[in-house]
């Protein structure tokens, strides 16, 4: 049986591991709207290996069915952009701001994305990616606080964690602002940057 969590703080500090942390935000009761009308927690994915980690904002509808993070239509378009950019979807670590669907899909408030903040930044130590992209405005507040704004920060290499970080719009506005809007392009464009960041943030080999 899944142990109730009403302290992530405290949970995700002491899981040493990607699957312990899967386990204790499982039974996170933090937010007891959220829990209360949850199917699934969205803890996200975490392949081994992987160099990056792109962090968008909640759960939806389908992803909450599911259990899985981006399987809806903006993680369809979120697959395409990475194939194009050449990164494999199954090679990226994917998580969320928000464990849990808000209600109506609406946005997450501060002080639920206070709540789960420590278990997306044990996440962030756990899979201790290269590069961190921040995707949408909820993921940009996260980093680097809610007085910045997405406009302000995309376009140049940032920091959080002590990790570089890229900024970009969430595949949701991308499909919503359609294939000719700004966010589509934009998104495009930010992912080809990261795969080509990634070789230079690469650690060298230790010598035998």
């Amino acid at each position: 049986m899944t142990a109730v969590v009403d302290d992530p703080s405290t949970a995700a500090a002491a899981s040493p591991t990607w699957t312990a942390l899967v386990d204790r935000v499982a039974g996170c009761v933090a937010c007891p709207e959220l829990a209360a009308a949850r199917r699934h927690v969205v803890p996200g994915e975490c392949p081994p290996g992987a160099e990056l980690l792109l962090v968008g904002e909640a759960p939806g509808a389908q992803e909450d069915a599911a259990g899985r993070p981006f399987v809806g239509r903006a993680g369809q378009l979120l697959d395409q952009v990475l194939d194009e950019a050449g990164l494999s979807r199954d090679r990226v670590a994917v998580a969320n701001v928000l464990k849990c669907r808000p209600p109506g899909n609406r946005r997450p408030t501060r002080a639920e994305a206070g709540r789960c903040r420590p278990w997306l930044d044990r996440q962030v130590q756990l899979v201790d990616p290269l590069l961190v992209v921040a995707m949408g405005a909820t993921a940009v507040a996260w980093a680097l606080g809610p007085a910045v704004r997405l406009g302000a920060s995309r376009g140049e290499l940032r920091e959080v964690a002590g990790r570089p970080l890229l900024v970009t719009y969430h595949p949701s506005a991308a499909l919503r602002f359609g294939p000719g809007g700004v966010p589509m392009a934009a998104l495009r464009q930010d992912l080809a940057w990261a795969a080509g960041l990634l070789p230079g943030l690469r650690r060298p080999a230790e010598p035998w």
